[in-house]
């Protein structure tokens, strides 16, 4: 499907030049495969990447001052935002508004493998348990 949501002649280029940062290195064990802060490739979003072939593993509660989007990318998680508990799975995306509590878990089976997008240039968190 093609698409033109807005007119190229009508905006002008960014100035800022091409930028690359290895998010994780494919060997690495463990559930936190990396990270790439924004600010470190001059964009305003900061990029993580979340694994685990562990059921009920994941990150512990915490909070944000800026919004997060979630994408599953393999496996099945269950996603509390606040009040709300969601389960999402491979191809689906959540969202995390800014300054309400959060986490996930592995809801199995296998491995679940996110990336979570952070809204601001730098990771900025306060764990809550």
């Amino acid at each position: 499907m093609a698409r033109k949501d807005f007119d190229p002649s009508t905006f002008q280029p960014d100035a800022r030049p091409p930028a690359q940062a290895r998010l994780f290195d494919p060997g690495t064990e463990g559930p936190w495969r990396g990270s790439v802060e924004g600010i470190a490739i001059g964009g305003p979003v900061t990029v993580l990447a979340h694994g685990t072939d562990t059921p009920g593993a994941g990150p512990r509660l915490h909070v944000h001052p800026y919004d997060e989007t979630f994408i599953v990318l393999e496996g099945r998680a269950r996603v509390f935002v606040g009040e709300t508990v969601l389960e999402a799975g491979a191809g689906e995306v959540v969202f995390g508004p800014a300054g309400i509590p959060h986490r996930f878990e592995n809801i199995g089976p296998g491995r679940l493998q996110t990336i979570d997008i952070h809204h601001s240039p730098r990771w900025i968190q306060a764990d809550l348990d």
